[in-house]
């Protein structure tokens, strides 16, 4: 676990240049960790892990865990104090790194490396804030609330589909080729590193801003409800991406409703659907055609199959000829074919007790 306190300061969310989808989608997870969290897909040196740290230092806690792709099971839910079993006999639960991350930041860098089980357990408690353990000998829940930041290389391996579709926002970044936004990232990079504490100090108010946001927003959500023209665009939008069960819609009006906590509007209105639409849908999108195709093709198969057997079927009763024998209804068979005969010599036949 690291925390404000005790790490290399950090590089200032404010001072985050060209990422403007992330940023979005990493304060919408902060204002509503039930989202469940979100993926930042994209090749090596694009600021991934940077971003993730930044955003920490926002959250009330400023607390940052990290979670090593060598963990154990164990290591992440919490288990069994041995300790404490072998020195007093009790049964006494030992926290996880869910527990610690409670109420900060959970970085899960190259989670598309770690085990199922693994991602399974973390989205779990990111999108239901609870860790529950039954194991061991131990029942044990506790509040797990934490913003679920997962980060990959897609150049390295994908997640499973059933895996990736439970992750609430997923951003793709791209390596930058426009050279004055690219000297801009290298110029403040290089700014920060030969004077961290002296390239933070001028982005203190921004940051400090962005504190009081998140702040704000997270009192003003429950407040915020959402209309039938809200519901039925966000429908109409999962509908047409072909998306698989309703999560994407849930989703879609959680992150519609706390980017408009962020932005301090008095309601939820389609246009804060359209803004968040790109995030929620980037890795749950089918193609419509093609998923319609496929369907149509899987239910035709069995009645297909059914249909040539009966036909199969039919063919054999009504065509019993010698040429119909030797022709189209058996394909895929040899003719007999003579086989030499070789004499045996006599075998002395075993008495009855042998037998």
């Amino acid at each position: 676990m690291t925390n404000a306190a005790t790490q290399r300061p950090a590089f200032p969310f404010a001072a985050l240049i060209g990422q403007t989808p992330l940023q979005q989608a990493l304060l919408l997870a902060a204002i509503d960790p039930g989202l469940g969290g979100v993926l930042v897909s994209g090749p090596r040196g694009t600021a991934k892990s940077t971003a993730a740290r930044a955003l920490a230092e926002l959250l009330p806690e400023g607390q940052l865990v990290n979670l090593p792709l060598g963990a154990s099971e164990d290591r992440l839910i919490g288990t069994l104090d041995i300790e404490t079993v072998l020195r007093d006999g009790s049964v006494r639960f030992s926290p996880g790194l869910l527990a610690k991350a409670h109420r900060g930041v959970l970085y899960v860098d190259e989670v598309n490396l770690l085990p199922d089980a693994l991602v399974d357990a973390l989205l779990d408690a990111a999108a239901s804030g609870v860790n529950t353990i039954e194991r061991d000998g131990v029942s044990h829940s506790h509040d797990a609330s934490f913003v679920l930041i997962g980060t990959m290389n897609p150049e390295e391996g994908e997640l499973r589909p059933q895996l990736i579709d439970r992750f609430g926002l997923m951003v793709g970044l791209q390596n930058c080729f426009e050279p004055q936004v690219r000297q801009q990232i290298v110029k403040a990079r290089l700014a920060f590193d030969l004077d961290p504490q002296g390239f933070r100090a001028g982005y203190t108010e921004q940051q400090e801003t962005y504190i009081q946001r998140i702040r704000a927003a997270r009192e003003a959500l429950p407040q915020l409800h959402f209309d039938d023209a809200v519901h039925a665009h966000v429908s109409a939008l999962c509908i047409d991406a072909a998306v698989d069960g309703l999560r994407a819609d849930l989703v879609m009006l959680r992150a519609a409703r706390a980017l408009a906590a962020l932005e301090q509007a008095n309601a939820v209105t389609t246009e804060h659907v359209e803004r968040v639409a790109e995030s929620v849908l980037a890795h749950r999108r089918h193609d419509r055609e093609t998923r319609a195709g496929g369907d149509a093709r899987e239910s035709e198969a069995p009645r297909q199959a059914a249909d040539d057997a009966d036909a199969a079927s039919s063919a054999s009763s009504l065509d019993t000829t010698p040429d119909a024998a030797a022709g189209d209804s058996d394909w895929g068979y040899l003719p007999p074919q003579p086989a030499g005969v070789a004499q045996v010599k006599g075998v002395i036949p075993l008495n009855a007790k042998k037998r």
